[in-house]
C-alpha cells in the first residue's frame, strides 16, 4: 500500500470516529436533558439536542 492510500485510509477512519463521537455527544445530551452549547459567528448559542437529527 502506498503512502497516499494509507493517508486516505487514515482520513476515513478519523472521519468515522468524529461522526461516532458526534452521535454519542448528542445521545448523552439528550439523556441528561441539557443543551448543546456552541459558538456561531462568535456568539454563544444553546441548541436543544432534540432539535438535532442524527
Amino acid at each position: 500500500m502506498d503512502e497516499i492510500s494509507k493517508a486516505l485510509e487514515r482520513k476515513e477512519k478519523i472521519l468515522l470516529g468524529l461522526k461516532e463521537s458526534y452521535k454519542r455527544l448528542i445521545e448523552f445530551k439528550k439523556s441528561k436533558k441539557t443543551d448543546l452549547v456552541v459558538s456561531r459567528d462568535g456568539k454563544i448559542v444553546r441548541i436543544n439536542p432534540n432539535d438535532i437529527k442524527i
